[in-house]
């Protein structure tokens, strides 16, 4: 059944136009998700633009999400409310003449711009006892079992029940610019597993990217090492491990490791933003969890596979702490590389068969 169908909600005061923006978290995965907000919204009011704030790292995912008008950058400085860029930021938010805003994250900080443009409507929660700022002000946040459930029940009518599904994030990369950038990299045109070894926090890291990357080399399967600046060392060990048939694509724009997940045949990642990227382009993605539970934090579009160790059961697991305080990592640690290469073997069958 399409998610847009079973949202309990009509589509409300038709003739309004009005345009909306949308504060939504800017972690790259969580932006992503945030993309079921806009799905949300563009049922509700199919007639209203619905405009995205992001930072430049994650201005290039806009341009592949439908029912989008526009993003407008802003970079912010992470601990600290940069007063002269918030209201030079509200200028710009009161010349677009928005009517709503949704403020997504729970801070201060995020409000603020649309406070001082004097956007009419400015929902959110309560957060840091946001009054003034948040205009109308939602209650009951604790309640709401995920992450994705608080942040798109600001979308529905206050009050409203929950879906029993939420729209899933879309990312739609036309195939000719995947082509372009194949052909720019000199990958031809075989099938090519992406490894996506990073993610915020050490303890979401699997240990075996270089292992399983010799593996696929000696199956004859190329395989391509996708993300930032921040892995280009562990690109470097996964390279000289695998051999010829494995290539570094990390990089500083976030454009190529989104071509790069819409040209691989299957994406593995950790719980990370190229997961969530792989996930709403529609890539077979295996994701790998350890100190996360994929209930609260897998994408909504599902996975080929949600890979966890099932070895022994794990009092600590899961922790969600960003570095492994105890059982030496094992809930990574105990996930072989043959695993994930049998594994993803499999889906490449499945996908050669239809």
């Amino acid at each position: 059944m399409n998610s847009d169908s079973i949202l309990g909600i009509e589509t409300e005061d038709g003739s309004k136009a009005s345009p909306i923006l949308v504060v939504p978290y800017m972690w790259i995965g969580d932006f992503v998700r945030g993309h079921t907000v806009v799905r949300v919204l563009r049922k509700r009011w199919p007639h209203r633009p619905v405009d995205l704030l992001v930072t430049r790292q994650c201005a290039p995912l806009v341009d592949y999400m439908p029912g989008v008008r526009k993003g407008i950058v802003i970079d912010l400085p992470r601990g600290r409310l940069a007063l002269a860029r918030q209201w030079a930021l509200a200028a710009e938010l009161r010349a677009r003449a928005y009517a709503t805003a949704l403020v997504l994250p729970r801070t201060w900080k995020a409000a603020i711009a649309p406070a001082l443009a004097g956007i009419p409507e400015r929902v959110g929660f309560f957060g840091e006892a946001r009054f003034g700022l948040i205009n109308a002000m939602r209650w009951g946040e604790k309640k709401l079992p995920r992450f994705i459930d608080k942040n798109a029940a600001l979308a529905l009518p206050d009050g409203a029940a929950l879906p029993p599904e939420w729209p899933v994030p879309q990312l739609e990369v036309p195939a000719d610019e995947v082509a372009r950038w194949r052909q720019a990299n000199n990958l031809g045109d075989g099938s090519a597993i992406a490894l996506g070894p990073g993610s915020v926090g050490a303890s979401k890291r699997w240990t075996y990217y270089p292992e399983a990357a010799r593996l696929f080399a000696e199956r004859a399967l190329d395989v391509w090492v996708v993300g930032g600046p921040a892995e280009k060392a562990l690109a470097q060990e996964i390279t000289s491990t695998g051999g010829a048939r494995v290539r570094d694509l990390t990089g500083t724009d976030l454009r190529n490791g989104i071509l790069a997940m819409a040209a691989a045949s299957v994406a593995i990642t950790n719980d990370s933003g190229l997961m969530h990227i792989a996930a709403a382009i529609g890539t077979p993605t295996m994701g790998i969890f350890g100190p996360t539970d994929p209930y609260l934090w897998a994408p909504l579009n599902g996975l080929a596979a949600t890979v966890r160790q099932t070895r022994s059961k794990l009092p600590c697991q899961p922790c969600q702490r960003t570095v492994c305080t105890m059982n030496d990592h094992r809930c990574m640690r105990d996930i072989a590389a043959v695993e994930i290469v049998d594994t993803a073997q499999g889906i490449l069958a499945q996908i050669n068969v239809r």
